[in-house]
């Protein structure tokens, strides 16, 4: 499976702003958290799960979101090539990041807040893999 986005939408009118995104199927999501960088400058990176699944929303701001499918989770290969999206609070846009991918996040805005839904409780599996920010190429 390969990250998407589920696009959201805006609906503005006298009365003010509606976000939404009417094709979210949020029937897997057991956990919700926020992730809020130090500052524009931190890359969150590289984080994920081999058998999780996460959601991403920009609740508030900006954020660049690089994924990178995980070849070989003992030593992945540092050449791959990263899916790159951006995330911003005016549409509802929610990234789906599949079982096997690793994350990068950066906040592209002083104060962005994102929105991250999980399939797994808290504590429910043993399923977090971290590498070095520098690991990678393309971590700029």
């Amino acid at each position: 499976m390969e990250p998407r986005i589920v696009k959201g939408g805006r609906f503005a009118d006298y009365r003010g702003v509606l976000s939404y995104n009417n094709d979210f199927d949020a029937s897997q999501v057991k956990r919700i958290y926020f992730i809020e960088n130090i500052d524009v400058n931190f890359i969150r990176a590289w984080q994920g799960h081999k058998i999780e699944q996460r959601w991403f929303s920009a609740v508030q701001g900006s954020f660049e979101v690089k994924l990178i499918k995980v070849d070989n989770w003992e030593t992945p290969s540092k050449t791959q090539e990263p899916y790159v999206t951006t995330l911003n609070s005016e549409i509802l846009d929610i990234l789906h990041v599949p079982a096997g991918y690793i994350s990068s996040i950066q906040a592209l805005v002083q104060g962005a807040k994102l929105l991250v839904m999980a399939d797994y409780l808290a504590g429910e599996i043993k399923d977090e893999y971290r590498y070095d920010a520098g690991y990678f190429n393309d971590n700029k």
